[in-house]
């Protein structure tokens, strides 16, 4: 186990991880209904998988206004700190590391997660995606437009939610600026359709980006701080264009300013053939943006032990974050050091409640090991 790089130390800002393996964030669905309190069950699950060189917990609500995914945990209030304080307590005692993932999840909200009030986003332009409500899957609406004073609060915002994460126990706190959300819905053109200082031009679109990351850093030291975001192509608005790998570059090669204690860079999550993207499937995520970024870099998406052990042996990588895997396997570091088989993931308990299919699957015995 140990001859594989996946198995050797790593200084991560403050942190020495034991292993490079990285349990990625994952959204379970398994907080408090009305509250967003993190629960036992979840401090259960996070220890269960307290092995790994570093956790990064599920998307979290920075506030009201950035909650917008039913059953899902906030760090705005004193009860959520303490929630919290219980999952990090547990991993803790159990000899793990994990930091908080921010979250603001923008026009990917829905009405009926707001007391009837509309999501907010950078503009006025429906992302044509899903929204998970109480009462289910519903189509997203057409969000409103933020004011200046609604931007700067969101800054606030961000920078609370790092303090209370901090307050909590956490390691660290992870920026979450990729994919469907908020600070992704400010980069893109094609759901930025500003005329003001955080809309147009590249540097423009991405002035939230960098005010969030300096509000957080007034909280934070930047060795515990970090930033997940990648260029991606999803449906609707969402679509690649010509401007998401340049804004991709350009945000990264800024955040080479700041210290950081690392960029989380997901691979291809959808098909990339045919789009600007085509060039970075596969490993070329990762190689494209190696070059740009000089901190430490955690690459995800579709890992194995191969692939992982390859990716760090050709500097490609420094951390490999494992999401799904995670999931059935609550011992995967064992089972990737050993080459045990993984357990299968029941798919109807993922988006569901209580422990089945979240802290019962079972780590395989020694002997199987």
């Amino acid at each position: 186990m140990t001859t594989q790089p996946l198995f050797t130390h790593y200084r991560m800002g403050d942190l020495v991880l034991p292993n490079r393996i990285v349990m990625a964030p994952l959204t379970r669905m398994r907080a408090g209904t009305h509250d967003h309190v993190p629960t036992a069950l979840q401090a259960e699950h996070y220890a269960q998988r307290a092995k790994a060189g570093l956790i990064v917990t599920e998307a979290t609500a920075i506030s009201p206004d950035g909650f917008g995914w039913a059953d899902t945990p906030g760090l705005w209030t004193s009860d959520q700190v303490r929630g919290w304080r219980r999952v990090t307590d547990a991993v803790h005692a159990a000899g793990g590391r994990i930091v908080a993932q921010l979250w603001h999840t923008g026009a990917i909200s829905h009405p009926n997660l707001r007391g009837g009030a509309l999501p907010l986003s950078a503009s006025d332009v429906n992302p044509e995606q899903v929204s998970v409500t109480a009462a289910g899957r519903v189509p997203t609406v057409t969000p409103r437009p933020m004011t200046r004073d609604e931007i700067r609060q969101t800054a606030a915002d961000y920078a609370r939610a790092a303090r209370n994460a901090l307050e909590a126990g956490f390691d660290g706190v992870q920026i979450l600026a990729n994919y469907l959300y908020l600070l992704a819905q400010f980069l893109n053109k094609t759901t930025n359709r500003r005329t003001d200082d955080y809309g147009g031009e590249i540097e423009d679109r991405a002035r939230i980006l960098f005010e969030v990351v300096e509000a957080v850093l007034n909280e934070v030291e930047p060795s515990r701080v970090g930033v997940k975001i990648s260029p991606m192509h999803e449906g609707g608005p969402f679509a690649a264009n010509d401007e998401t790998l340049p804004m991709a570059e350009y945000a990264i090669r800024e955040l080479n300013g700041y210290g950081l204690s690392h960029l989380l860079l997901m691979g291809a999550t959808t098909d990339f053939t045919g789009t600007p993207l085509e060039p970075l499937m596969g490993d070329g995520m990762f190689r494209h943006f190696r070059p740009i970024f000089k901190g430490t870099l955690i690459a995800n998406v579709q890992m194995d032990a191969e692939r992982g052990n390859r990716l760090i042996n050709g500097g490609l990588a420094d951390l490999v974050a494992f999401g799904r895997p995670f999931i059935a396997n609550p011992d995967l570091v064992e089972r990737l050091g050993t080459g045990a088989p993984l357990a299968e993931i029941d798919w109807t308990t993922v988006y569901a409640s209580g422990p089945n299919g979240y802290s019962d699957y079972p780590a395989l015995q020694p002997a199987n090991l």
